[in-house]
């Protein structure tokens, strides 16, 4: 039900409050006999879907707050990535090691080095392109066609799950080294874990409201949308009762038919 805004479900909320309101006005002329159509039921089917669409409200002012104060943590990851490779490299860790570091954190950065494709003419697997032949020359000559230029390879790792991911590799790779124990407090094993906490908290935070947000939606779409029993449903049967009861043509049936109301796709 997404391809409809969230005002689209409030208008039809309102209009079906407009509905009540004629229904009530026609006063024992109005008389169902199936429950749902009846003024009470309506009203109770009303309010609960108002309530529904503020709890939707709340729920998605409550994922933008999780949404910012994620980016807010995270923010300076990438950063602070680079500066524990650097300060890997000033230990006495192996070479290896440090390529290691550097090869995760090409990935919280979101890129990789780009390997040269010169051509090796000593290798049979990586011949020399023949040289196109040079066209006679003309009034239209033909142009040289032209290699085309080797694209970096993108291994984008930029989903918070990932860079989160990524970093806690990162943690356990320099605690590994006993040699890295830099005096920069934020950049010291015991911070970077604490840190990888609280970046998890965040994440998970925004995790839960996204699956908040989502079931309040199912709540108030069931609630407006239900076959039979949902709100707009039972304004087109109400609808069918005025009708059934003043005629098509009486100006009690001109009042309800002209509320519009929508039903998502």
């Amino acid at each position: 039900m997404a391809s409809t805004s969230e005002t689209g479900h409030a208008i039809n909320v309102a209009n079906f409050e407009d509905l009540i309101s004629y229904c009530i006005g026609y006063g024992g002329s109005y008389n169902p006999v199936k429950l749902a159509l009846q003024i009470v039921a309506m009203q109770g089917l009303r309010t609960a879907a108002q309530g529904n669409i503020q709890n939707v409200n709340a729920f998605a002012v409550a994922l933008i707050n999780v949404i910012n104060n994620r980016q807010i943590a995270f923010d300076p990851l990438k950063a602070l990535a680079t500066r524990i490779v650097n300060a890997l490299d000033a230990t006495n860790a192996t070479d290896e090691l440090v390529k290691d570091a550097k090869t995760i954190n090409r990935k919280i950065q979101g890129a990789r080095k780009t390997t040269a494709t010169t051509p090796n003419p000593t290798d049979p697997t990586n011949p020399v392109p023949p040289v196109p032949p040079v066209p006679p020359p003309g009034p239209n000559p033909i142009p040289t066609p032209v290699p085309p230029t080797p694209q970096q390879i993108s291994v984008s790792q930029q989903s918070y799950d990932s860079l989160l991911e990524n970093f806690n590799k990162l943690i356990l790779l320099v605690a590994s080294e006993i040699t890295y124990t830099p005096n920069e407090l934020d950049l010291q094993v015991g911070t970077l874990t604490a840190l990888a906490a609280t970046l998890a908290v965040s994440n998970t935070a925004v995790i839960n409201a996204t699956t908040n947000l989502s079931n309040a939606r199912i709540t108030r779409d069931t609630t407006l949308y239900a076959a039979n029993t949902g709100l707009y449903d039972i304004q087109l049967e109400v609808k069918k009762y005025v009708k059934s009861v003043f005629g098509a043509s009486s100006q009690q049936y001109k009042q309800v038919s002209r509320i519009k109301f929508t039903k998502p796709r």
